[in-house]
């Protein structure tokens, strides 16, 4: 008889969280919570790209490849950064697996300063393990500052990102 409860409370239990994720993926209605929903369905604009106030780069619900295909001065900046031959499909191919596009940006900077081919600098942000941009720039560059390297790239990619806005 026990080991029936203990069975019947245990298959409750794994159905009870096996339907967690699934429960929170479900927006959220009313109030300021509302909000989350409502920045989720803006597409490309120049707001998307501002920095937050950590220090970081926001990045919306568009994938990157839209932002790139629709700021076509970020993406011809970042075709020039990483060479001559770079078009906007190898581009938006470079872009997929980062987190948010600010980071996209500042790993093609880093890749640019210091002269580490942006394959290689990619390969160890993507993992696996995954590396942040400074652990990748200490195992590329030994010679590099990691940290000041890191904070260059990420303001250059701010800048450009603010800069660049929505062109046609």
């Amino acid at each position: 008889m026990k080991m029936t409860i203990r069975f019947a409370l245990s298959l409750a239990a794994l159905a009870a969280f096996s339907a967690l994720p699934i429960y929170a993926q479900h927006g959220h209605s009313g109030g300021a919570s509302s909000m989350g929903s409502a920045h989720a369905t803006s597409h490309g604009n120049s707001a998307d790209a501002k920095a937050d106030s950590k220090g970081g780069i926001n990045n919306s619900s568009a994938s990157m490849s839209e932002k790139l295909t629709d700021n076509t001065k970020l993406a011809g900046k970042l075709e020039n950064l990483l060479g001559p031959n770079t078009s906007l499909a190898m581009l938006q191919a470079d872009a997929q697996g980062f987190k948010n596009l600010g980071q996209f940006v500042a790993a093609v900077h880093v890749s640019h300063n210091l002269g580490i081919p942006f394959d290689q600098l990619k390969a160890k942000m993507m993992g696996p393990p995954k590396e942040s941009l400074g652990k990748a720039i200490e195992q590329l560059k030994p010679t590099a500052n990691s940290k000041a390297e890191t904070k260059k790239a990420t303001d250059e990619a701010k800048e450009d990102m603010n800069d660049s806005g929505k062109s046609s």
